[in-house]
């Protein structure tokens, strides 16, 4: 049985561990320490699957914005990254873990949520192609895997503008 919880600084290893060897390189472990140390950093938003007491899973939702062209901030998240022990994918643990952080997100208020990722994969969980809903991304990147979901009926309507991502992703 799968357990999605917070994460708690005991997990800080692991969860490095699950992000190395889910992508094969270190960009995205380093990407969720510097999320970690950021103000955008929501603890209750950094989730872990573990599986008989080891930490095989990892999902970070955390604090971005849309950047209106009057110069607003609209709130927002990033779901990135999304991780799983290559052992233990295909079996539905990376879909319990977005699913359960897009719920804790609702219940803490939030409202928005982009990720960029594949585009056979988010839309399973009510992602759209972002540009269709009014946003832009701040550097190239191909429509189908520019993604958003509103957590809440309307809360796109009428925002358009460019998601601003924090220093932390400048590595990614």
């Amino acid at each position: 049985m799968t357990t999605i919880r917070a994460e708690t600084p005991a997990d800080h290893a692991a969860i490095a561990e699950v992000n190395r060897l889910a992508f094969g390189r270190e960009a995205e472990a380093r990407l969720v320490e510097a999320i970690r140390a950021s103000p955008g950093f929501i603890p209750a938003l950094s989730l872990v699957a573990e599986r008989d007491g080891d930490v095989v899973g990892h999902a970070l939702f955390s604090q971005i914005a849309i950047r209106t062209a009057a110069g607003a901030e609209v709130p927002a998240l990033a779901l990135a990254p999304v991780a799983v022990l290559p052992a233990y994918q295909r079996q539905g643990i990376g879909s319990a873990l977005i699913r359960s952080g897009l719920d804790r997100a609702r219940a803490l208020g939030h409202r928005i949520v982009v990720v960029i990722g594949h585009p056979d994969y988010y839309p399973r969980f009510g992602f759209r192609p972002a540009r269709a809903q009014g946003l832009e991304a701040p550097f190239p990147v191909a429509d189908p895997v520019f993604l958003a979901l509103a957590l809440t009926p309307g809360a796109l309507d009428g925002v358009r503008g460019t998601v601003i991502y924090p220093e932390a992703f400048a590595g990614v």
